[in-house]
């Protein structure tokens, strides 16, 4: 679970930096790269999410 917060904060900095950087230097190619970490990091996020409900709601029988 640690991993998957220090990834969550890595990802959150990583989209603020690319944000920063297309503040100052007004290159779109920035704004891009953050958008897809963004995207990306959304859905990964969702597929998790997605396999911890069905690991609580699935009925497994041993």
């Amino acid at each position: 679970m640690w991993l998957m917060r220090l990834l969550a904060v890595l990802t959150v900095i990583t989209v603020a930096a690319g944000v920063l950087i297309f503040l100052f230097t007004k290159d779109a190619r920035y704004l891009y790269f953050a958008w897809r970490v963004f995207r990306y990091s959304l859905i990964v996020a969702l597929l998790i999410f997605a396999l911890l409900i069905v690991e609580r709601v699935a009925v497994i029988p041993l």
